[in-house]
């Protein structure tokens, strides 16, 4: 019941997401979409049937982890797990993740980039103070004859270019898109970061289950030789049954330094994304630990409007409107250009007079820059700008294709890992029923150690295969918390 009613949702999450196919890719419909939210914009591909989703599973989910506050469970998705240790990890990764440093300094980056855009509008005014000297040429009677002089000056310059057609604000408002979009490019990188931190500690906790597995076999296997090398020296037994027993022993014994190994690198692995020394986690993640005991059904009660929430979904929209903008204000290029220039101070031939009132002097020279013959280049421009803006808009539909598939295949990778668990706990059962009686038919001469061995690495391959899969289900989990836009802690 619970898989069709998962199946159910994963269905319906993407069957409106896919009418994006037929976005019409003219400017009119580039700049409609401009003006709308990231929320509005992706409520327009979902199905025009309400999603139906189970409210009472919802209200269960957000009062079991959350205390009974209904807040959103995404937002901190990894408290679902109730492991100490990968909270840990994530809230050290969250603090000193260098990807994430970077992230957060491209936000303050767009952010004085828009505060430069936003003073183009305003008017600058320079001051200068200086002294002229200078020698007029004897042959040029109209510049002085030979003249000697020295000027004084001490003025205020001021220019202003009246956004009259809105060219600057249309600038502004590309930086103000392009600063939401890193905003939501730090959200998304909170969402990666926290997926990746929990996806390789679960990764290190299923390889140290697997090393548990080996050691637990290669004792069993150690016991069994001890038996048989007895049987043999007592003559109840023949060699072929000692010699089985020790190349099984060694083959397990050479799989443990493989497993090790790349448990090391995981915990180094875990060290980069957390900011800190490789090896300097061995304390905490050294000794073996349990995997997180989770429902991995549990997102079946979540609506499927939570796709909404994916930061990759807004910075690909706000990277879109940044774009509409930076088009408007190429096509204004043609306006004529408003300015005015002026200066106020004083101008003197001698400090003596610098300061009297007879130096005042003053100008304001109002123009007005008509664009006649630029060779093609504004209307080339333009072009550039509208061809951008095209791939912005490809971007965006893409984001939200591929989020509706990622939901899509993690879903059902949830579905698909569990049915597969449940194959593997039921078939361990039978191989270690199978071992128990190939042992004591053995052991009473009723059939040869062939039956023994192969019921051991029987039951070996299948513990090490359950763990595996333990592990798995745990991943698609952490995928469909990050395929949803898990991990921001809050909306935009």
């Amino acid at each position: 019941m619970m898989m069709m009613k998962t199946k159910t949702t994963i269905s319906l999450l993407c069957t409106g997401l896919l009418l994006l196919s037929s976005v019409n890719s003219g400017a009119a419909e580039r700049t409609r979409l401009s003006k709308r939210s990231w929320l509005d914009l992706v409520n327009d591909y979902t199905s025009a049937d309400k999603v139906q989703y189970e409210p009472d599973r919802w209200e269960q989910l957000t009062a079991k982890y959350t205390g009974g506050h209904h807040t959103n469970i995404l937002a901190e998705w990894w408290s679902t797990f109730n492991d100490e240790t990968l909270t840990k990890l994530i809230d050290m990764a969250f603090e000193h993740n260098p990807d994430l440093n970077a992230a957060r300094s491209r936000v303050l980056q767009a952010r004085a980039q828009l505060g430069v855009t936003m003073a183009g509008k305003s008017p600058r005014v320079d001051g200068r103070v200086y002294m002229t000297d200078a020698d007029t040429s004897k042959n040029n009677p109209m510049a002085g004859g030979g003249a000697s002089y020295h000027t004084y000056d001490a003025a205020f310059s001021a220019s202003w270019e009246l956004d009259f057609f809105g060219k600057k604000q249309d600038l502004i408002n590309a930086g103000k898109s392009a600063l939401e979009a890193e905003y939501a490019n730090l959200h998304h990188a909170w969402v990666l970061l926290s997926a990746e931190t929990a996806s390789e500690y679960i990764t290190l906790r299923t390889l140290q289950k697997q090393i548990e597995a080996a050691e637990k076999n290669i004792a069993a296997q150690s016991e069994m030789l001890e038996i048989v090398e007895s049987m043999f020296k007592a003559g109840l037994r023949d060699e072929l049954a000692v010699q089985q027993t020790r190349y099984s022993l060694e083959s397990m014994k050479a799989a443990v330094p493989q497993l090790r190994q790349s448990a090391e690198a995981v915990m180094n692995s875990l060290a980069v994304l957390t900011g800190e020394v490789p090896g300097s986690l061995t304390e905490l993640l050294g000794k073996n630990g349990e995997l997180p005991a989770v429902d991995v059904m549990m997102m079946a009660g979540i609506p499927a409007e939570t796709i909404r929430q994916r930061p990759d979904i807004a910075a690909a929209e706000k990277n879109f409107e940044a774009q509409v903008s930076r088009r408007k204000s190429a096509q204004k290029e043609y306006y004529p250009t408003i300015s005015l220039t002026g200066s106020i101070g004083l101008e003197s031939l001698s400090t003596g007079t610098l300061l009297k009132g007879s130096s005042y002097f003053f100008n304001l020279v109002p123009s007005v820059n008509i664009p006649i013959f630029r060779a093609g280049e504004i209307r080339k421009n333009i072009r550039v700008q509208n061809e951008l803006e095209e791939q912005a808009l490809t971007a965006l539909e893409k984001t939200i294709l591929n989020a509706a598939a990622e939901v899509r295949n993690a879903l059902e990778a949830n579905v698909q890992e569990a049915a597969r668990n449940e194959h593997l706990k039921e078939g361990l059962a039978a191989a270690q029923m199978a071992l128990e009686t190939a042992r004591n038919k053995y052991f009473n001469g009723l059939s040869d150690f062939s039956s023994v061995l192969s019921a051991m690495q029987s039951v070996y391959s299948l513990e090490n295969s359950l763990a595996a899969s333990r592990g798995q289900m745990m991943n698609n989990l952490i995928a469909l918390f990050k395929a949803l836009g898990g991990g921001w802690g809050k909306e935009l």
